[in-house]
Parts: C-alpha cells; sequence; structure tokens
C-alpha cells in the first residue's frame, strides 16, 4: 500500500489506497472511551424573473414541485435565495456562494451544518469564513439554513418540535435543478459536512451515488446502526427538541439501516472520499477560544473534548470499514483538537485537494 503522509500536530492528511491493514484498526482498538449519550450533548431584493423562475420537477411527473420565490444580493459573492419546496411544506432559505472571478459553468459544493446551527445563516458562513476559503474557487457553494437536530434526512412521522423534515427530498430531487439553472451549474456536485452534517454527508452519498464525485466529514459519525451510536443519534435530534423515532423509527429497524453508509459502502466505490477529526486533546486553537453566550471556556472546552473523541473513536472505525472493502479514501486524523470551529476551518484547505479531484 502506498500512502503519503505529512504529520503535523493539527493534521496527518493520508492518501489510503483502500486495501486493509493494521493502521487504522489497530488504533481504534487502543481506544477505550466512555461513550454516551451524555458526552454528545454538547441587501438587494430580486425577485425571480416573472415566467422564468427556475423550477424542478419529480422525476414522472409534468408539474413543478420547487420554486426559487425570491433572491437577495448581498455581495459580490453571496445571494440568499428562498426556495418553495413542497416536500418541506414551505419556503427554506438557502445562502449560495458564487467565485469572484469565476467564469463558465461551474461544479457545486453542498455544505452543511451540525446540530448547533440554529441561527439565520450557515455557521460555515459566519464561523468557518467559508466565503473567504471559496472566494477564489471556481464552484458554487450551496449552505443550507435550518437543519439543526434533523440529519438532513427525510423523516418518517411528523414530530411535535421539528415537524417532518423533508431534507433528503429537498436537497437531492428539488434543490440541484434549481441551483443548477440559476447559477450555472454543470450538475457534478459534492458534499461536505461537520459532525451532524458529516453523517448526512456519507448517507446522501450511499442513497444517491450518482449526485456526488466526493464526500467528506469532519467530525462526524457516519455510522448510525450500532448499538453505541444510538445514543448520539438521538441526543443530537434532542438538543433541538425532537424524538428520532419520528426520524427513522424505533432503534434497530429498516430506517436506521438504511441511513447507516456501512449498509452500502459499495456505493462509495470511486468517490472522493475524506474523513478528520480530532483526537480530543486540547490544543493551541483551544486557548484563544471564545465562547458564546456567556459560557465558561473550561466548560466549552470540556464538552468539546468529549465530542471529539467520540467522534474521533467513530470516524476511525468507518474508516477502517472503508478500508476493509477496500474503498480508497484520504484522512485529516489530527492529534489534537476539540469540537470546535478552529480546527475545522483549518480542515478545509486540508480536504479540499481530495474533494475536487471530482469538480
Amino acid at each position: 500500500m502506498t500512502t503519503e503522509r505529512t504529520e503535523t500536530l493539527l493534521h496527518s492528511p493520508a492518501r489510503r489506497d483502500g486495501l486493509a491493514g493494521k493502521t487504522v484498526v489497530s488504533i481504534t482498538k487502543r481506544l477505550v472511551i466512555a461513550f454516551s449519550a451524555a458526552s454528545i450533548a454538547a441587501g438587494l431584493c430580486v425577485p425571480g424573473v416573472a415566467g422564468a423562475a427556475p423550477t424542478s420537477t419529480l422525476p414522472g411527473t409534468e408539474h413543478p414541485v420547487a420554486q426559487i420565490s425570491l433572491m437577495k444580493k448581498l455581495s459580490a459573492l453571496r445571494t440568499d435565495i428562498w426556495v418553495n419546496s413542497p416536500s418541506m411544506g414551505g419556503k427554506v432559505k438557502v445562502s449560495v456562494l458564487t467565485p469572484q472571478n469565476g467564469t463558465g459553468r461551474r461544479s457545486t459544493v453542498y455544505l452543511l451544518d451540525g446540530a448547533g446551527a440554529t441561527g439565520d445563516v450557515s455557521d460555515w458562513i459566519t464561523k468557518g469564513r467559508a466565503g473567504e476559503f471559496f472566494a477564489d474557487k471556481n464552484v458554487n457553494v450551496v449552505l443550507p439554513v435550518g437543519g439543526a437536530g434533523t440529519f438532513y434526512t427525510d423523516w418518517r412521522k411528523r414530530d411535535r418540535k421539528l415537524g417532518k423534515p423533508m431534507w433528503e427530498t429537498f436537497l437531492t430531487k428539488e434543490l440541484p435543478p434549481l441551483i443548477d439553472a440559476r447559477f450555472n451549474g454543470t450538475g457534478r456536485n459534492a458534499v461536505i459536512g461537520l459532525s451532524m452534517g458529516g453523517q448526512a454527508a456519507f448517507a446522501l452519498a450511499v442513497r444517491h451515488p450518482a449526485l456526488y464525485t466526493g464526500i467528506a466529514s469532519l467530525s462526524g459519525c457516519p455510522p448510525v446502526a450500532a448499538p453505541l451510536n444510538e445514543g448520539y443519534v438521538r441526543t443530537t435530534v434532542g438538543r433541538a427538541g425532537g424524538d428520532a423515532s419520528n426520524m427513522w423509527g424505533p432503534y434497530g429497524s429498516s430506517g436506521w439501516i438504511a441511513h447507516d453508509p456501512t449498509s452500502n459502502l459499495d456505493a462509495l466505490r470511486g468517490k472522493n472520499i475524506f474523513i478528520s477529526a480530532g483526537s480530543g486533546a486540547v490544543g493551541p486553537l483551544d486557548l484563544d477560544a471564545r465562547p458564546d453566550g456567556g459560557i465558561p471556556k473550561e466548560a466549552v472546552t470540556a464538552s468539546g473534548s468529549a465530542l471529539e473523541l467520540a467522534a474521533y473513536r467513530c470516524s476511525m472505525e468507518f474508516a477502517w470499514d472503508l478500508r476493509t472493502k477496500g474503498i480508497a479514501y484520504t484522512d485529516g486524523f489530527r492529534f489534537i483538537g476539540t469540537h470546535s470551529w478552529p480546527y475545522w476551518r483549518r480542515d478545509l484547505p486540508v480536504l479540499w485537494p481530495t474533494i475536487s479531484r471530482g469538480l
């Protein structure tokens, strides 16, 4: 197996050719983690052109099912759109970043937030500095708003708090043709998610493999069907006031299995895959952290350490699953780092060479 590795405290990116080896599994077996649910509880208005607003249509139908109803050009690089989505039962806000000097048709990158993104703008913009990073990249960047606690999936039952979101239908069927039509897209896409969004990125990719050329998870836990990970899912949904049984049904049912990427790893074969997480050890980037809401810095650091340790364990096991199936991937596992934005901002330029290969 040929492996290229450049090791630093913050990153140890390495291309894995998919041949089963001992590196990942030996580390995973040495991880002894007390993992439980408690460890996770941590402009200018431009309406659509009359008679010419992009629409999307479900296969086999003649009636449009989604339409851009409003656009706001907030800067030369950012446009916010509101999509009338029948699947979501109303308007969905989406931010779109376009390149400063973009030319011709462009591929599209979907950035999915974690469970803590509760604002009206994606955390990737407000905390991840996505606008700065992608300004000189000739791609569209799509950032949906409002997915906290939903796993960006189609819910089976209506939830008292979260309703019945149908994010998978919106993100894979309704939104892509609208983006391609309005923002000169090529139809080639990648999906990148952090934490909860990292799980969703891989779930969407295995369920819609023709839609994505690249998938990345930052501090996520892609597998969900294993008993150890049920608590993570339930607590993530519960953090938003929802019940995970309304999302995928009772634990162990077909809904959980169908959204676990390990149930269909062959769908990832040939994709450009990136996985990263930190060990949970506190590093220099944590020393300068400024917690929101007046929460004591020590409490935020302790919670972030526990969360990241759990994500590290889960991501390492998922990497091993890929290796045993002979599926190539690139990892960015870090020797230090907590579950926090200073590290995810550093991850973007590390993952980009891998994800951009297919765009």
